[in-house]
């Protein structure tokens, strides 16, 4: 059978389709996105290409480079390292055989092995990307089976805290170019957290389902927290109110040198360990000046397990009505009114995980950061429908337009002139379109300059180029034409 009778016999198949009812079941169906998925009108993708461009031009100020790894791993590779009692559940891809999984959250595990695999001992990378969860969506809250995830991490052996301050200080700078409202960053360490544990008394094989009790001071209160370690974890009354009296802690590096003569702490060398270090931290962070916005807070207390140095998580706050999307992946949900907002990047330093996925057990020690990029976007959309600022959906700098009917050559020829000069330019796909229809495209659109041609600009060789806030007008020669659209819209 040939392509054209095949092609017939497709063509037969459709129309009998059609006859037998193709439009009645068209119109039972309901069109929709996918469960925990969305679509993004371009006023919504412009707000996220800025934001975006501002996070990897961040990344990209402090030495980055960019890697990519797949979507989904091998099974063995994410149970292995969340473990199978993690909170994040594996979706099992599509592809044959039952061994892939989409990876859920978060990036390190893939980064770790990507770097085992390629003996990798030092690299300044980010990754931006989307990745999936199969958990229940909620989707007035940000939270979405499809999404996008924004690491950067330093991996390598380097003198203690330097690269951990790089990216607190990387925090502070995306936080506070995107001016998304006040901001604390919440810092601590797990050797703390499990010498805090050890001194007031918490057994050994208590300390991590304690540490995820102690992770949720940040969505209960403490009452609620101490009456989970004691009814709940079996903790004895008088290990959960010393917890208690240190978890309420909060400072500086006054608090480190406090901590490290308490007469409980000292005894401790793993968190005498850990509080030598975050004074050192807290040296550093004074150098980038942003100790402003840094508070060393024993109460935090990440819950994944493979964590073993510094921890830290940005927080938004604000003081009035906090947005609807205060949830996002892997971050606190809680949001008072307010009070905060919840949680927009996390991260900390995971020394081990490298040397679980080498032959030979060798560890590349690493840092990093992710950030809560729904939860940012869900912020900015908001910001922009409550302001009076319209968003521009393009970066066209100039419309070319025409004063009299018969230009439409002209008009094409000179927006080839244009493009092959690298400008942004747009004409209407009209033969006689009226002047005042291509000036209010530009209002709608947010374009700034029109370059309107006639017969007598051609004549003399020259573009009347508008202003279109300002309806100012001034000649400009062919030649220079070029020249003065880029003087003019340098920010576009």
């Amino acid at each position: 059978m040939t392509v054209s009778q095949i092609d017939e016999e497709v063509a037969k198949l459709l129309e009998l389709k059609v006859q037998l009812g193709g439009d009645e079941s068209r119109h039972q169906f309901t069109l929709k996105t996918a469960k925990g998925t969305r679509d993004y009108n371009p006023k919504q993708m412009a707000i996220r290409e800025k934001v975006f461009n501002t996070i990897i031009s961040c990344f990209k100020r402090h030495g980055a480079e960019n890697i990519d790894t797949p979507v989904f791993e091998l099974k063995e590779t994410l149970t292995g390292k969340y473990g199978e009692d993690s909170k994040y559940d594996l979706t099992p891809a599509s592809w044959s055989g039952n061994s892939l999984f989409l990876d859920p959250t978060p990036s390190q595990v893939p980064f770790a092995r990507y770097l085992a695999m390629n003996k990798v001992t030092n690299i300044k990378r980010y990754h931006i990307a989307k990745v999936y969860r199969r958990d229940n969506p909620a989707m007035t809250r940000g939270r979405y089976r499809e999404f996008y995830q924004c690491d950067f991490d330093i991996a390598g052996q380097y003198d203690p805290m330097i690269p951990d301050a790089e990216c607190l200080k990387i925090v502070h700078e995306i936080l506070s170019e995107l001016e998304l409202g006040d901001f604390r960053i919440k810092v601590n360490d797990r050797r703390i957290l499990d010498g805090m544990f050890a001194v007031c008394g918490v057994p050994d094989d208590k300390f991590r389902t304690i540490c995820s009790t102690v992770d949720k001071l940040d969505k209960m209160s403490w009452e609620d927290v101490r009456s989970e370690m004691v009814k709940e974890k079996g903790l004895s009354e008088e290990a959960a109110d010393q917890i208690g009296q240190y978890v309420s802690l909060q400072g500086g590096m006054d608090l480190a040198e406090r901590l490290l003569q308490d007469a409980k702490m000292s005894q401790s060398k793993q968190a005498c360990a850990g509080l030598t270090d975050m004074k050192q931290l807290f040296s550093y962070l004074q150098l980038f000046q942003v100790t402003d916005k840094v508070v060393f807070d024993l109460s935090l207390a990440r819950g994944l397990d493979y964590y073993t140095g510094v921890i830290y998580e940005a927080i938004l706050t604000q003081t009035g009505p906090v947005p609807v999307a205060a949830a996002q992946n892997g971050a606190g949900e809680k949001a008072e009114e307010g009070v905060s907002v919840g949680s927009v990047a996390g991260g900390g330093r995971y020394d081990g995980l490298v040397g679980m996925f080498d032959p030979k057990g060798r560890k590349v020690p690493c840092v990093g950061v992710s950030i809560g990029i729904e939860r940012v976007f869900s912020i900015m959309e908001q910001k922009a429908e409550a302001s009076a600022e319209k968003v521009r959906t393009t970066e066209t700098q100039v419309m070319v337009a025409s004063a009299q009917k018969n230009l439409l050559e002209e008009r094409l020829r000179l927006t080839a002139e244009l493009w092959n000069a690298g400008i942004k330019a747009e004409v209407m796909y009209k033969k006689n379109p009226k002047l005042l229809s291509q000036l209010q495209h530009c209002e709608d659109s947010g374009i700034p300059l029109v370059a309107i041609l006639g017969e007598q600009e051609l004549k003399d060789g020259v573009v009347k180029l508008r202003t279109v806030h300002s309806r100012e007008e001034i000649d400009v020669s062919r030649a220079k034409l070029v020249e003065e659209i880029k003087r003019r819209t340098l920010d576009v």
